[in-house]
């Protein structure tokens, strides 16, 4: 996980955070598949399409063990209740042999082991999350830079690319909502630290309009930030295309928070 750091900015418990996120265990769900366990690359080991989305939803699961009959129907949905050790049993092997064989463990129902300091890149973002919604409710701006960073970098890409089935859909949901949530944080950081930041506060703002159009905080940090910037009449214009949206769409006002960051912006 590459990020661009401005020490300048990020506080020492930051650096500490981002730090903790290196490890000889990475494993990708988001975007391109990358399994590294104990610094091998075992991505090319893992066998086939189902081999993979066997272990993506191990590793997704991997705090509790999974009955076969559940990995049957994450695999195969429905077609899994006439059978389904006949279809799972081939996968199982092939992913034992792809890993050392104490990393998938039991019969019955199977857990996939990772070494204590294994980092999944779908944890770490619920993580960082968590850390950055605290460090915003804080107002500690610093605190919520890495981690809100951390959280947008692994959301930004889809969940298991071209997986299917209830789980996946499921778990890229849960994702986008932390998208979400990511980009408020990098916005309120932005806009709390000003200077250079107020660039990648506009941008979250502008994203979180364009990827959830009924959601008004992305209209407030956008606002804001245009305002902090000293373009006043473009914030202004932004609240008229909230207020028309949700005429138009709901038969709604803006919420009174907003409309008071309006009348603010007219005195």
């Amino acid at each position: 996980m590459l990020l661009s750091i401005d020490l300048r900015i990020v506080d020492a418990s930051t650096c500490r955070y981002l730090a903790e996120t290196l490890s000889e265990t990475q494993i990708q769900l988001c975007g391109q598949l990358l399994v590294r366990v104990e610094g091998a690359n075992l991505t090319d080991r893992l066998p086939g399409r189902k081999g993979r989305l066997l272990f993506a939803y191990l590793c997704a699961n991997r705090l509790r063990p999974a009955p076969r009959s559940e990995l049957a129907e994450a695999l195969w949905g429905e077609r899994a209740a006439t059978s389904p050790d006949k279809l799972l049993d081939p996968v199982v092997s092939r992913l034992r042999a792809a890993l050392r064989a104490d990393r998938l463990v039991g019969r019955t129902e199977l857990r996939l082991v990772l070494p204590p300091d294994a980092r999944v890149d779908t944890e770490s973002a619920l993580e960082a999350i968590h850390r950055a919604e605290g460090a915003v409710r804080r107002g500690d701006w610093a605190a919520a830079w890495g981690p809100a960073r951390v959280a947008l970098h692994v959301t930004n890409r889809t969940f298991f690319p071209g997986g299917d089935g209830a789980w996946v859909d499921e778990t890229r949901s849960e994702l986008d909502d932390v998208r979400l949530r990511a980009h408020e944080c990098v916005a309120a950081s932005g806009l709390g630290l000003g200077g250079a930041e107020l660039d990648s506060a506009k941008r979250s703002g502008r994203a979180l309009v364009k990827l959830a159009p009924h959601r008004e905080s992305g209209y407030r940090l956008l606002m804001e930030t245009l305002a902090a910037e000293g373009n006043a009449a473009e914030a202004l214009d932004v609240y008229e295309t909230l207020r028309l949206l949700m005429q138009d769409e709901l038969g709604v006002a803006p919420s009174p928070v907003t409309r008071e960051l309006h009348r603010r912006l007219l005195g």
